[in-house]
């Protein structure tokens, strides 16, 4: 706003005339009226006249450009951002964390100007736990919201249902889920461990530090736990293990009673558990009825985190290991602003996990990654995230070029009494990303998936019986 009050002081002759100016046009007060009267003082010198019609020449252009800019700032075009994560169903205990954290990332990024001077707009919308939705959502997100990226997925079902929505439309998927590997895509950025940075790094360090030999597996019935458990069972096999059995249920069912009928009948030295959603609750609920105590038989799980520990009492999962490159429990001061960060801005209470730290870190690549290339079509992002590393939570991560892939530590942590991890190993340094174990050749793991995809009627997950 122009000052108000200006007093102009020649040393010599002046003389008591006052001007109102009235500026209503340019500076109106509350409900449009006009904003208090701009007072000049004028001098009777006429040498001064011209100093009085600069000055307020000067005025009326500096209160033109601020108003100028103004409405540009209040009229610039945000960028939309698309959120495709499960609000509804089985899968909503563990995504709806990730919905949270996305938006928070977002909201770190306009609090820091946005990206290229815009502002970001998430568009969150539902994929119900289902894959075909998920494939729905991201086609509308895509051909009618306009967003220039996708943040999601949790299930790799789902990611596979989405990938051709999303590479027939030259788009660019963030996702920030661990996942079984044996995929690249140039319109995917897998911000998740690949194999040989998760499950792997738990079945060497179950054998080194646990000496076990004899590893049993249970999963939901979709993509990820048949393709990872192949993977496992052909690294046992390798180091001289045995793998004695695997037992499934669909997504979204919670009966666990045949698998833990057939862990009490014949008790292997470790579970390896890709159980994904709400069903988790029955399984560890099952094995204590059952007699079986973490003590005896541990479990290591892949799928389970901080907030998954929240919907089950301490008695239920204590003692029990999983693996991720993040835990909340993680030392140093970016983790801590972290953890405080989410604390504010949704409740102190709150806990975070592995695939929330991912979602954070998705947004804040995509963001710099846009910086750097001066646009926000993928194909000019994908390029230059190449060069772009970031100090995350976790630590320094950056994306492997050849793969799309994250480099990162990996990590087991101990399930604690409170239901935090006690973090027990980790890597000395990060691993770089390799989605196709050298146990089968490209060519067979490939194989492995459309026989899956064929066999569940053309679905990445099997299919419900009535």
């Amino acid at each position: 706003m122009v000052p108000q009050g200006i007093r102009l002081n020649p040393l010599s002759h002046q003389i008591s005339s006052r001007l109102d100016i009235h500026q209503a046009s340019l500076h109106r007060g509350p409900e449009g009226l006009a904003a208090r009267p701009v007072t000049i003082m004028i001098m009777s010198s006429v040498k001064h006249l011209g100093l009085l019609i600069a000055l307020l020449g000067v005025l009326l252009m500096t209160s033109c450009d601020r108003e100028g800019v103004s409405s540009q700032a209040s009229t610039v075009d945000p960028i939309k951002v698309g959120i495709l994560h499960s609000k509804t169903g089985p899968l909503a205990i563990s995504e709806k964390a990730v919905i949270d954290a996305t938006i928070l990332a977002i909201e770190d990024v306009n609090d820091q100007g946005g990206v290229l001077g815009r502002p970001l707009e998430p568009i969150v919308v539902d994929g119900s736990s289902n894959e075909n939705t998920f494939a729905r959502e991201a086609a509308d997100l895509l051909d009618h919201e306009g967003v220039s990226v996708i943040f999601g997925c949790w299930t790799s079902a789902s990611r596979k249902a989405v990938r051709p929505v999303i590479e027939s439309r030259d788009g660019l998927l963030f996702y920030p889920v661990q996942y079984e590997g044996l995929e690249q895509s140039p319109n995917i950025i897998y911000l998740g461990s690949a194999p040989n940075q998760q499950i792997l790094p738990a079945v060497d360090w179950a054998m080194d530090e646990l000496g076990a030999k004899r590893f049993l597996m249970v999963g939901s019935d979709y993509v990820f736990p048949r393709a990872a458990n192949a993977i496992i069972t052909d690294h046992i096999k390798a180091r001289g293990g045995e793998a004695i059995g695997e037992y499934y249920i669909t997504l979204g069912s919670r009966d666990t009673t045949e698998m833990i009928a057939a862990i009490k009948a014949n008790p292997p030295d470790v579970i390896l558990n890709t159980i994904n959603g709400d069903a988790n609750i029955s399984f560890f609920k099952g094995l204590r009825e059952a007699g079986i105590q973490a003590s005896d038989v541990p479990t290591i799980s892949f799928s389970i985190g901080e907030p998954e520990l929240r919907s089950m009492s301490s008695s239920l999962v204590a003692g029990d290991y999983a693996a991720w490159n993040y835990f909340q429990s993680i030392p140093g001061q970016d983790n801590l602003g972290f953890v405080r960060k989410f604390g504010q801005r949704y409740h102190p209470r709150r806990v975070l996990s592995d695939p929330m730290q991912s979602a954070w870190n998705a947004v804040h690549l995509w963001a710099k990654a846009a910086e750097v290339a001066g646009s926000i079509e993928p194909a000019m992002v994908r390029r230059s995230l190449s060069s772009i590393e970031y100090q995350a939570p976790e630590g320094l991560v950056r994306i492997d070029p050849d793969t799309q892939h994250l480099w990162m530590k990996t990590r087991i942590g101990q399930i604690t009494p409170a239901r935090f991890f006690d973090i027990v190993w980790e890597s000395n340094d990060s691993m770089r990303p390799v989605p196709y174990p050298s146990s089968r050749s490209r060519e067979d793991w490939d194989r492995f998936l459309q026989d899956l995809y064929a066999g569940w009627g053309e679905r990445w997950s099997r299919p419900e019986t009535p």
